[in-house]
């Protein structure tokens, strides 16, 4: 728990409060990453040959930071008021900062491993000031605290909603239904999403470990050769019936292969979603996952603004979808969406749709489609591969072989996939879907788009053709919404409804 320090009159009398000790303890799990800093200094000592000074530099190294984060502990405090939070922080130069409960658009509870070993969490206020630089938290204070604070805060930013329908001599209100739950993950499902989770990249990663680690491992064996097969085979007396079988080399290759793949895409899935919870509270919808690092983040229902559903080839085939919400709340430093639904059925998806007031077309929706020269760009590639393939054949090259074969493969599947580029308008919201491999469906309501670009150039312009691009707050920035190349008049009426959605808003 945290220690209170003081007492402010300025906030009711609220006690100042200083972070958990074991922020203390968080400090020195952070040296380890930390510590690869200092590495280029130890390895200059070992250079000049002064080995003697090594042990004394880390050493010293650790007593500052330790005494750098105790410092920092110190000089770090908090205070919980009636309607705001206000944090000091700084040793050199101090800090004051205030955050009004109604600012607070989300706060989020995330504990990692160590957290969680000592009941502690890390808190974070999420204030829409204009990213995550901007807003606030607590590094580390009790668990217990840190969901006081959260149900405070929840329960300051409804009470406006009470006042005002006493004020109004309306009906006493209803009193607050219960957190809904609206998804969840047990331990089958995350194994059947596991297996679907299959990964290539842990098989690079294995195979450039086995290449890295080679002279350190007192035996030569790497399983994605079939002739460490014959050697394993050998020493059970087996190799002569292996050699004269050599596909049973091969399939054990691709057996580990397969297995590695495997059981990297369950383990991804159970470290990340261990635990999935989706919930329903009276603003928000509540998300809590992981095994070793205990997230707990809430979705604001009004500043949803898309809903992207994604799916496989194979993944589709068995039924399964993801679904994730684009909201001007992001989810983290690295996602951008939030992952609400990571592995579900369409049955599962539409309640969750519902709640943010978007709904998915029906089986029985007309889809209009892109134009095929949408697959341009993809044939002018293969076109250019084809020419270096026959200018490296001539200068001798046989590599050539591979441009000249590959070619017409990749303008044969940017052909095929210009077939799913689609679109719907329904109503209130523009449905896009896009490609084969990896099926998506974007779910754009009108009134959440703001800006809305016709674009032309020198190749869809003879074409009658355009582009649009909707500007959508939120999300990633590497992933914008666009219909390519449809019908110019089609377009424009497009455009006019859209804006003209938000206008009424």
């Amino acid at each position: 728990m945290s220690e209170a320090v003081a007492v402010s009159p300025d906030l009711g009398g609220a006690q100042w409060q200083r972070l958990h000790p074991a922020t203390l303890a968080l400090a020195l799990v952070k040296l380890g990453p930390r510590s690869l800093q200092f590495l280029p200094a130890v390895a200059a000592l070992g250079f000049t040959g002064n080995w003697v000074w090594i042990v004394p530099a880390i050493l010293a190294y650790l007593l500052i930071a330790l005494a750098a984060a105790c410092l920092q502990w110190m000089r770090f405090r908090f205070i919980v008021g009636d309607d705001e939070v206000v944090i000091e922080s700084g040793v050199l130069s101090r800090q004051h900062r205030t955050i009004p409960f109604d600012r607070i658009q989300d706060v989020s509870i995330e504990q990692g491993l160590v957290s969680r070993a000592l009941g502690i969490a890390k808190v974070g206020f999420e204030t829409g000031a204009g990213g995550k630089e901007n807003d606030a938290h607590l590094d580390a204070i009790g668990l217990d605290a840190a969901q006081a604070l959260r149900t405070t805060i929840r329960a300051h930013r409804s009470a406006p909603v009470a006042a005002a329908s006493v004020a109004a001599e309306a009906p006493a209100p209803a009193p607050v239904a219960e957190d809904r739950l609206l998804f969840a993950m047990g331990p089958r499902r995350l194994l059947v999403a596991g297996l679907f989770n299959f990964s290539l990249a842990a098989l690079a990663v294995v195979g450039a470990g086995m290449q890295f680690f080679d002279d350190l491992l007192p035996f030569d064996f790497n399983v994605f050769d079939p002739r460490d097969w014959i050697d394993v085979a050998a020493d059970y007396g087996l190799d002569q019936w292996v050699l004269a079988h050599r596909w049973i080399a091969g399939l054990g290759a691709a057996i580990s292969l397969l297995f590695i793949g495997f059981a990297s895409g369950i383990a991804t899935m159970v470290f990340a979603n261990w635990g999935f919870r989706l919930t329903r509270e009276p603003r928000a919808l509540r998300r809590t996952r992981g095994l070793t690092t205990r997230t707990d983040v809430a979705v604001p229902v009004k500043r949803v603004q898309a809903a992207i559903v994604v799916t496989g080839w194979l993944r589709k085939r068995f039924g399964w979808h993801e679904l994730r919400l684009q909201s001007l709340a992001s989810d983290g430093e690295k996602e951008k969406d939030h992952q609400v639904v990571p592995f579900g059925r369409l049955g599962e998806i539409d309640p969750v749709l519902g709640e943010v007031a978007i709904r998915r077309p029906d089986d029985a929706q007309a889809w209009q489609h892109s134009h095929r020269i949408v697959a341009l760009g993809p044939i002018i590639g293969a076109t250019a591969a084809t020419i270096g393939g026959g200018i490296a054949l001539y200068l001798g090259n046989d590599v050539g072989w591979l441009g000249i074969v590959a070619a017409p493969l990749v303008a044969l599947i940017a052909l095929w996939a210009a077939r799913y580029h689609r679109w719907a308008d329904v109503g209130d919201l523009v449905a896009i879907r896009r490609g084969w491999w990896k099926p998506k469906m974007t779910l754009l309501p009108h009134a959440s788009v703001q800006s809305v670009d016709l674009k032309t150039d020198f190749i869809l312009r003879p074409f009658g053709l355009a582009t649009l691009v909707f500007g959508v707050p939120g999300g990633s920035s590497l992933a914008s919404h666009e219909i390519p190349a449809i019908p110019l008049g089609v377009a424009q009426d497009l455009r006019s409804r859209i804006l003209a959605a938000g206008l009424r808003q």
